[in-house]
């Protein structure tokens, strides 16, 4: 037992006289090539083996004989060894740069173009993840040029609706101001509809950009549905009287919501509205409630002869006015494009979700809101949106 301490000792010592500074040397190329540091570790266990053999075998007094033979073995264990290391380190550097090459492509137009084979775990999961990050580029860039698009659609659709009723206003100015105009009483009844158009239209701008900024406040409340759309309905009943369209009601469950009420009234006679004015004279819009999945789900059916399939994904974008048959009408009582966006801003500040379809002789908008809690519970929705 003593003897075999002895060995060991020797073995260690040995092993450590030529270990330590090899391992100096290896911690100096820790930022070098990889090749190069698996090539320095694998010198330094071949070293310190054969330095700890050496010493052993002097301790042991072998003959030159078969001193001669251990360092043989020794010499090529580590060839083969530091061969290996060096082979290995090749193919991992190798790999690195080609990952190197294919991280530049990230982020570009064509997309990451991951290496064909990885050489470890590692590297692999790297490329996964590179791979995945420039899929969420890709998908950023897409939805900042719809939002590019999108405010230039609404920049441009402002600035005509704009124009026209500052131009109406100038003119029957101008015209009051010069005594030409004959009935002075209807130009002043023309002039504060203009002005109340342009109040409605900045007050669904400052509505929009206060939902884009999240700062829309709501007061949540119990309310039924049926009390919802009832109100939305008083509300739109003129417009749908001097329009020629009919409202009806398509079956409305009076269940229970916990929304904020005026927000939630505005919504609907933006849909109210939106239905109306895509209706033709004759025709009818209908309004429904139902409960599904624990949801309540309120829709409103109007008759525009349906929607594009290529536009359905865009109706609730800011500034989406649609094609011909949802073309704001020659009156200018189309608006801006706001009112959808709108919609949805603030249904999804109720944690809902808006959506559309075509049905029937023209398309059914849908808003789903959760359901109110039992009554008694104690609630905890959040003050803003």
């Amino acid at each position: 037992m003593t003897d075999f301490l002895v060995i060991v000792a020797l073995a260690a010592g040995g092993a450590a006289l030529v270990g330590l500074p090899a391992a100096l040397a290896v911690r100096a190329l820790r930022r070098r090539s990889v090749a190069l540091s698996l090539f320095a570790v694998a010198a330094l266990a071949v070293a310190a083996m054969a330095a700890g053999t050496v010493a052993v075998a002097q301790a042991m007094f072998l003959s030159g004989h078969d001193l001669g033979v251990v360092m043989a073995v020794v010499a090529v264990s580590g060839t083969v060894s530091l061969a290996a290391a060096l082979l290995f380190g090749r193919r991992i550097a190798a790999g690195s740069r080609e990952l190197a090459r294919a991280a530049r492509t990230v982020g570009s137009e064509g997309g990451f173009l991951a290496p064909t084979e990885p050489p470890t775990a590692e590297l692999a999961a790297l490329s996964r993840a590179l791979e995945e990050t420039s899929a969420r580029l890709a998908q950023a860039r897409e939805r900042e040029r719809a939002l590019d698009a999108s405010r230039r659609e609404l920049i441009a659709g402002i600035s005509h609706d704009l124009r026209t009723p500052l131009a109406g206003l100038r003119a029957m100015a101008e015209a009051l101001e010069d005594g030409v105009a004959e009935d002075t009483a209807r130009y002043h009844a023309r002039m504060r509809t203009e002005v109340d158009r342009l109040a409605a239209m900045v007050d669904d701008l400052f509505e929009l950009s206060r939902i884009q900024a999240g700062a829309l406040a709501l007061s949540f409340s119990r309310v039924s549905v049926y009390d919802l759309v009832d109100d939305a309905l008083a509300g739109a009943g003129p417009l749908a009287r001097a329009s020629g369209v009919r409202l009806v009601d398509g079956g409305v469950v009076p269940l229970p919501v916990r929304v904020d009420a005026q927000q939630m009234t505005r919504v609907l006679g933006n849909l109210l509205v939106n239905a109306i004015r895509a209706t033709p004279a004759d025709g009818t819009v209908a309004v429904s409630a139902r409960q599904e999945a624990g949801r309540v789900v309120l829709s409103v059916e109007d008759g525009c002869g349906g929607i594009p399939p290529e536009d359905l994904p865009r109706v609730f974008d800011t500034g989406w006015r649609g094609g011909s048959a949802r073309t704001p009408r020659s009156d200018g009582a189309g608006g801006a494009g706001l009112g959808l966006a709108i919609v949805r801003g603030i249904v999804e500040a109720h944690q809902g979700r808006a959506t559309v379809h075509n049905a029937g002789a023209g398309c059914r908008f849908e808003i789903a809101l959760p359901a109110a809690p039992a009554a008694g519970r104690a609630q905890g929705e959040p003050a803003t949106g």
